[in-house]
């Protein structure tokens, strides 16, 4: 390859695309929290059960071993023979089988999606992605200080290890966005976004879930005609223009109910013309009123 060859991205060449930051709305929006709950060797069989609204991020650091997990009705088997990172978005049981003595040395942590398996980056993921730790630039510093940390017990050691595996889930996003075929990802979000063009407007229907988002406007902001656009867009996430931005919309909505803010004051923010218009498509959407909703969707509720 001569030095003027560059790479072609979704059509594009990867020279002529300008540089956006594409996950920043999305993760400001929708927050995920890890918690780190093991480091070192792991020696004969683990299962980590499926627990609603519950991920998992393992990093083999060494070794050699067996994982299972439930691809629907059966369990499909991969042989991990590198070091690898494993990322569960959603809950899906699985199991490490591992020898009975000197098994393979893991750090591992549970990853908390703000809106569970509602969250949009949830929703367009595989339920696994197995990635060698070589395949990834730069993870090697971010899984440096992560190790440091969580192999030995200093002042604020576990805390700075939970916000090193959320750094190491934003590389990995960042990957994933870049290589959506090596990530097995066909369709939604995340394959929109790596799409430069309907990133385009995907970030602005992210930064401004509020506002009215016409077929041409986001065509606008992509640059492209109408037609092309929803073309485009239907193949890359699944769902129409209008259904993407009415369910983002709603997804936002979910986050603020969430965190304490009233009906009537999320409408506002949102667009609606009021409460009940809010109302009216909350339960379209979720089969319930958002006071129905929170309730059901409360700390300890169920």
């Amino acid at each position: 390859m001569d030095g003027n060859s560059s790479k072609v991205v979704a059509g594009v060449p990867e020279a002529s695309v300008p540089a956006i930051d594409r996950l920043t709305p999305v993760l400001e929006r929708f927050r995920v929290q890890a918690s780190l709950f093991h480091a070192g060797p792991l020696c004969g069989h683990q299962v980590f059960d499926a627990q609603p609204g519950r991920g998992f991020l393992h990093v083999l650091r060494r070794g050699e071993m067996d994982m299972l997990h439930r691809d629907g009705s059966r369990m499909a088997r991969l042989h991990l023979c590198e070091p690898t990172l494993l990322l569960f978005p959603r809950a899906v049981h699985h199991e490490f089988i591992n020898p009975p003595v000197d098994g393979s040395d893991f750090t591992c942590a549970t990853l908390d999606f703000d809106g569970g398996a509602r969250n949009p980056i949830v929703q367009s993921l595989p339920d696994v992605i197995a990635l060698p730790l070589e395949k990834i630039d730069g993870l090697g510093a971010t899984l440096d200080l992560l190790f440091a940390e969580s192999d030995q017990v200093r002042c604020g050691s576990r805390l700075l290890a939970n916000r090193l595996f959320e750094v190491v889930l934003i590389q990995v996003l960042r990957w994933i966005i870049d290589h959506p075929d090596e990530a097995r990802v066909s369709q939604g979000m995340m394959m929109g976004l790596s799409d430069p063009r309907l990133a385009k407007a995907l970030i602005a229907v992210h930064e401004a879930p509020d506002a009215d988002w016409t077929l041409e406007r986001m065509a606008t902001q992509a640059g492209m005609s109408r037609s092309a656009f929803a073309a485009a867009f239907k193949a890359a996430t699944g769902t129409t223009p209008a259904a993407y931005s009415l369910d983002w919309k709603l997804n936002v909505a979910a986050s603020l109910l969430r965190a304490g803010r009233s009906v009537k004051q999320v409408a506002l923010d949102m667009g609606f013309a009021d409460a009940p218009a809010l109302s009216r498509a909350f339960r379209r959407r979720n089969g319930a009123s958002p006071r129905e909703w929170l309730a059901q969707h409360q700390p300890g509720a169920g």
